[in-house]
């Protein structure tokens, strides 16, 4: 990557007494997929609007390639490409139509505007629906004919704003496959606005936590994940088969004290919980080698030991449902 092509600095946006962001701080690399992740009023779209040259900031300031998009908004719309979550078309026009009035718009020939179109039109997936009127297409036909709309003006930059919502899992695998090969193939960075944690863990190369018009963390998943759960960064998931006490059904049972007293020894181990018939053994460092070996050597049987990995769903449930985010 060749260094930072969004900027954001000190960002503030008020509307009266109310504050939509607050003092943001935010740099996006040249080819990064960045996801804005936050519940509804967060700050994303303020932030976005901003970024586009739709709405001043109240101070602070905003640097998209270069160009500060508050003082020269229409070079800044030049290079931003942006697909609302809303997108609209003239609907009794086709595919084809449309991308050549958009092209035509920015300047293109109608000859190179045809050219473009096709090619485009082929890239996501919907040349055999180019001369069908945009009214007849799907929501996620909508959405990739949107793509190809922001894309023919060849920009640096891709605001996406909940791209995702209400297309089918097929249909939002093509998608996210196209955000990617942009990214990884063509060098666009792409901000990924959206309420869908799985789906930004698909593709995104870092993430912004937003609440109460803060950033309040971004990272990558895995910087994220050792930042929260600092304590024990590594979990064990192990289901064992024991034989230690029964009771008077003849039901086995190990408690997690049990199973914490047997591990006490090894370097890392902080702590041992039960859910069921699974244990979750909290780490320091990556102890199931040594787990194993010690669990073997005690004769007890297992049926399942793995390495938990957390995810977006885990650190978004530690800011905004286990009270982080409303510190």
């Amino acid at each position: 990557m060749d260094g930072n092509i969004i900027e954001l600095v000190d960002l503030t946006k008020k509307y009266g007494s109310f504050t939509a962001v607050n003092q943001l701080n935010l740099s996006i690399r040249k080819s990064e997929i960045f996801g804005l992740l936050g519940p509804n009023g967060a700050g994303k779209s303020t932030t976005i609007l901003m970024m586009l040259g739709l709405t001043d900031p109240t101070s602070g300031s905003v640097t998209v390639c270069g160009i500060n998009p508050t003082t020269n908004p229409i070079e800044a719309k030049r290079r931003i490409g942006y697909l609302p979550e809303d997108v609209g078309f003239y609907y009794n026009r086709t595919g084809a139509e449309n991308l050549i009035y958009t092209a035509q718009l920015n300047g293109s020939p109608e000859k190179l505007a045809s050219q473009s179109a096709e090619q485009l039109l082929a890239r996501v997936g919907l040349s055999e629906e180019s001369g069908k009127k945009t009214g007849k297409y799907s929501r996620g036909m909508l959405q990739r004919l949107g793509l190809a709309d922001v894309l023919i003006k060849n920009p640096e930059v891709i605001i996406l704003d909940e791209p995702t919502l209400g297309i089918d899992p097929t249909g939002v695998r093509e998608f996210l496959d196209l955000i990617v090969a942009l990214s990884r193939e063509e060098g666009i960075t792409v901000l990924f606005s959206s309420h869908d944690l799985h789906h930004v863990q698909q593709v995104c190369d870092r993430v912004g936590l937003f609440v109460g018009g803060k950033l309040l963390a971004e990272g990558d998943i895995q910087s994220l994940s050792r930042k929260l759960f600092a304590k024990s960064p590594y979990v064990i998931e192990a289901r064992l088969s024991v034989k230690e006490e029964e009771k008077s059904e003849g039901e086995l049972i190990f408690t997690a004290a049990r199973l914490q007293a047997l591990l006490i020894n090894i370097s890392g181990v902080n702590e041992v919980t039960k859910t069921n018939d699974l244990f979750e053994i909290g780490c320091s460092s990556d102890t199931t080698a040594e787990i194993a070996r010690v669990l073997v050597d005690a004769g007890i049987g297992i049926l399942h030991l793995n390495k938990k990995e957390y995810g977006l769903a885990d650190i978004y449930y530690r800011y905004f449902e286990g009270g982080i985010g409303h510190e």
